[in-house]
């Protein structure tokens, strides 16, 4: 097995701030695994608050080796070998991880979703992000957003409400609020979480730092709306030390090393009765892609990295409107634009 791989710098059409910092262009890693003449793409979209750049990413692929295996197909080898070369590199790790699912399933003529048992089942409908901006960009946003029937709202500086009642001056749609750890004191927090609770909102994610989960829990047990984790939640492993905290997780392949991961922690949330959101970072059509076949196995959608970009380098599984569509198209159905 071969990997190579180079930078592509993905352009976002406005600049996309939450509440840890913002940014206009988005540096990535789009990788290719080749073996017996088949191609596999993967990517990695790393982010500074889980300590990854590109060039942490091209670090860590120097040092793998995989030309000690025999196949792609030994996924389970594969993914302990990378887990014994250290802890972290979670969006390098993932660029391996979707190459190595897209190479298995071109292999075997095959869909991913049909590769992974998934076949046919239905697709969630996906939310589309405003980020925070000046309310006069943030209404030019909703506007342009109107064929979405979910908005995803980053919050979690001083003009909270003043964005939402922006926001509900143009629209009554159904709304997600995302925090980004912005809110660091439980009794702000909570009485944000009240008053949002009458803005026809579905849920709150990650209201406070990861950090804080003792003040988490404090504010689950009081809030009247759901609150879900993102940075909480890295593995399957995190699952149960955040589950009484949180109703539900928001998963991302960038964060879970990727498809092999993320499946683990579906099901370790079932079991513990938690809902799930399939999230993402700004990420081209191939991680996007890749995790549309797995979005039939969750409850939330936000899988829409692509379309808030202007220059993505790949082809794939759509977003129509919010709804996701798998294309019949083998592997994770990313291909390179002509």
């Amino acid at each position: 097995m071969k990997l190579s791989w180079k930078q592509f710098n993905l352009e976002l059409k406005y600049i996309f701030k939450i509440a840890r910092g913002a940014s206009l262009v988005e540096p990535i890693i789009i990788l290719e695994l080749e073996h017996d003449g088949i191609i596999g793409y993967g990517e990695s979209s790393p982010i500074s608050r889980y300590h990854e750049s590109v060039e942490t990413v091209s670090d860590f692929l120097k040092i793998v080796d995989l030309s000690r295996f025999e196949s792609p197909f030994q996924l389970e080898e594969i993914n302990r070998y990378l887990d014994s070369l250290g802890s972290g590199n979670t969006a390098a790790r993932c660029a391996i991880d979707l190459a190595l699912y897209d190479w298995v399933s071109k292999k075997l003529n095959l869909p991913l979703s049909k590769y992974l048992g998934i076949g046919n089942l239905p697709t969630p409908v996906s939310s589309f992000t405003i980020g925070i901006d000046t309310l006069e960009i943030i209404e030019k946003k909703v506007h342009e957003a109107e064929k979405y029937p979910i908005l995803k709202i980053k919050v979690g500086l001083d003009n909270d409400e003043e964005i939402i009642r922006t926001i509900r001056k143009i629209t009554d749609k159904v709304l997600r609020v995302d925090a980004n750890e912005g809110w660091r004191d439980k009794f702000v927090a909570l009485e944000k979480i009240k008053w949002l609770k009458d803005q026809n909102v579905e849920f709150i994610e990650q209201p406070m730092p990861a950090s804080q989960l003792d003040d988490l829990k404090w504010l689950r047990e009081k809030s009247v709306l759901p609150l879900i984790a993102d940075e909480s939640v890295m593995s399957s492993k995190s699952i149960p030390q955040i589950k009484d905290a949180f109703d539900g997780i928001n998963i991302k392949l960038m964060k879970s090393t990727g498809l092999h991961e993320a499946i683990k922690m579906i099901n370790t949330a079932r079991a513990m009765n938690m809902k799930i959101m399939l999230g993402c970072m700004i990420e081209s059509s191939v991680a996007i892609s890749s995790a549309i076949h797995l979005s039939p196995l969750v409850d939330y959608a936000d899988l829409d990295g692509n379309v808030l970009i202007t220059n993505d380098p790949f082809e794939g599984c759509e977003n129509e409107n919010g709804k996701l569509k798998i294309i019949d198209r083998i592997g994770h159905g990313a291909i390179p634009k002509k």
